[in-house]
């Protein structure tokens, strides 16, 4: 496990946008954030495969969040765009440092490390 510190939720209007970010107090193979609804599983939003760069992105977000990262700060972003009141939720920053796992990465039996959340409201 390693540490992870998200910040950057905040409150904003329906259009609006907000960056996140995670901070990873050591290696990761992988990255991602989910977010959590009141009364809602918890839900897998987007991914990045460290040493490759490569991004998934649940369909639900695709064309309005950017997952990204920058190795030298060991620093995970999602830039979220075009919020919609939907997108409420408390947002988790996750990461893996085993390099392999038998379910998928929207399973968050994937992830081994947590942060603790960070919240994003949108309004209408």
């Amino acid at each position: 496990q390693v540490p992870l510190l998200e910040s950057g939720g905040g409150s904003v209007q329906t259009g609006g946008s907000l960056r996140l970010s995670c901070v990873a107090s050591g290696y990761t193979v992988a990255m991602a954030w989910f977010r959590q609804a009141p009364g809602k599983e918890r839900e897998g939003v987007a991914t990045i495969h460290a040493p490759s760069s490569y991004a998934s992105y649940a369909d639900s977000v695709k064309g309005r969040f950017t997952i990204s990262q920058d190795n030298t700060k060991n620093t995970l972003y999602l830039q979220m765009a075009s919020l919609k009141p939907e997108d409420t939720a408390m947002y988790y920053c996750a990461a893996r440092t085993a390099p392999v796992a038998d379910v998928p990465w929207t399973n968050p039996r994937f992830w081994d490390s947590w942060g603790q959340g960070t919240q994003v409201t949108v309004s209408s």
